[in-house]
C-alpha cells in the first residue's frame, strides 16, 4: 500500500510538472512554413521562455508592457515558447511564433507570421472554438493585422480593452483575447528576437 501511495505521488509529481508548462508548436512546420514563405529553403526552431532568460525581473518587465498580469496553465513563467526561424539559404526572410491564450470557449492558439525587421505580415488562428469562428478565421479578419508591430499595440490596454489599434475590428470576448495574444506575441519576440537576435538563431 505504501508503494502503491509512493507511485501515485511520483505519477502526480510528474503529470504537475508537464502540465505546468504548455508551449505552442505549429502542428506541421515543414507545411505550415512553405505556405507562408514560398521561398523558403530551410527553418531553425529555438525554445526559449521567461525563466531562463530572466525569471521573475523578466515575467514582471513582461506584465508591465503588457499591461496585464500573467495567469493560468499557459503563461507560467517556465512556458516554452517556440520560435521559428525562417531562411533563404543563409538569409533570415522572416520569423513564426505562436502562444496560447484563454479565450471564452476554450484555449486560443495565435500564430504571427512576421517580417526580419518584426512587422506582422500573416496571422493565423491554428485553434479556435467560438460562434464567430468561421468569419475570425477568413482572411479578411486575418488582413487586419498585416502591416501592424509592437508600436502599433503599446497603447493596447488588454485589462480594460482600451487603445485598440486603428483598423481592428470586433466587439466579441474572443476578439479581445486575441488582442491581448497579439500584444503578448509582440513583446516576447520583441524580447527574444528583435532585441537580441542571436537567441533564435
Amino acid at each position: 500500500m505504501k508503494k502503491l501511495f509512493l507511485v501515485l505521488l511520483f505519477i502526480l509529481g510528474l503529470y504537475g510538472n508537464v502540465s505546468a508548462a504548455v508551449g505552442c508548436d505549429l502542428n506541421d512546420p515543414d507545411r505550415d512554413v512553405k505556405r507562408f514563405f514560398p521561398a523558403s529553403t530551410g527553418y531553425k526552431t529555438a525554445y526559449l521562455s521567461i525563466d531562463k532568460l530572466g525569471r521573475a525581473e523578466l515575467l514582471q518587465k513582461v506584465e508591465t508592457r503588457l499591461g496585464d498580469k500573467f495567469t493560468g496553465l499557459y503563461e507560467t513563467s517556465d512556458v516554452p515558447y517556440t520560435v521559428y526561424t525562417i531562411f533563404k539559404d543563409k538569409e533570415i526572410i522572416g520569423y513564426i511564433h505562436g502562444i496560447n491564450q484563454k479565450g471564452q470557449y476554450g484555449g486560443l492558439q495565435v500564430f504571427l507570421i512576421y517580417d526580419p525587421q518584426g512587422k506582422i505580415t500573416n496571422f493565423y488562428y491554428q485553434k479556435l472554438t467560438n460562434k464567430e469562428a468561421q468569419k475570425m478565421r477568413s482572411p479578411e479578419f486575418a488582413a487586419q493585422f498585416k502591416g501592424l508591430s509592437l508600436a502599433d499595440f503599446q497603447g493596447y490596454d488588454p485589462a480594460a480593452r482600451t487603445g485598440i489599434p486603428k483598423g481592428l475590428k470586433g466587439e466579441s470576448a474572443d476578439f479581445f483575447a486575441t488582442l491581448r495574444a497579439v500584444k503578448k506575441n509582440l513583446i516576447l519576440m520583441d524580447i527574444f528576437v528583435f532585441s537580441n537576435k542571436e537567441l533564435a538563431r
